[in-house]
């Protein structure tokens, strides 16, 4: 495993115990963001990076009963806080590298992503590994419960122009592998950017 990946497990085991409780009022929008996949009924859709899932129970709402909503992450301690939380009845939790997800080509109709692209070691690689689970003008969402530059104040930091979620930034890198933006929204209170699957 490289060290970025030992990094981001790292990073993560050390909060999901009480990764939750921290944001306990995240809730409704990552329903709102997952309203916004236009997800149909009977729909597969995959939770990259899915932490504790919390997106899980919107997603499965999105898809009902005879949808597929898998949530894969890389750090076990954050799918056992998943199970804890009861989030396996919304969807399959699979522990999975988004370098090298363990699902054929095309097997969704859309892929989640919350908090997670600012994570990723090597972005169009892994972009490029989600598009292809995903089937020909399916969808993506990249989402954050906080904005930018609210999430920069958080930390005690600034936003930097080389930020990779920045617009001007993320077209060109969803579309290098393989996506297209449709749509793009930085508020204080959310971080959506929607793209489709190009053929």
């Amino acid at each position: 495993m490289s060290d970025d990946h030992t990094r981001v497990q790292e990073f993560f085991t050390a909060r999901a115990a009480d990764w939750d409780s921290r944001f306990p009022d995240d809730g409704p929008a990552y329903a709102a963001a997952v309203a916004e996949l236009g997800l149909c009924r009977g729909g597969r859709v995959l939770d990259a990076g899915c932490g504790t899932g919390r997106a899980l129970p919107p997603l499965r709402a999105a898809v009902g009963g005879s949808g597929v909503v898998v949530g894969a992450d890389l750090t076990l301690a954050m799918l056992e806080a998943a199970l804890r939380a009861g989030r396996d009845r919304g969807g399959r939790l699979v522990l999975a590298d988004v370098a090298a997800l363990p699902f054929g080509s095309e097997s969704f109709d859309a892929v989640f992503a919350a908090g997670l692209v600012a994570h990723l070691p090597h972005p169009a690689e892994n972009l490029r590994e989600l598009r292809r689970v995903v089937r020909p003008g399916g969808s993506l969402a990249l989402f954050h419960p906080i904005g930018r530059a609210a999430l920069a104040a958080r930390q005690g930091r600034r936003v930097t122009p080389d930020d990779l979620r920045a617009e001007p930034n993320l077209g060109p890198l969803l579309a290098g592998a393989g996506w297209r933006m449709t749509s793009y929204a930085d508020e204080d209170a959310r971080f959506l950017a929607l793209a489709v699957r190009e053929d």
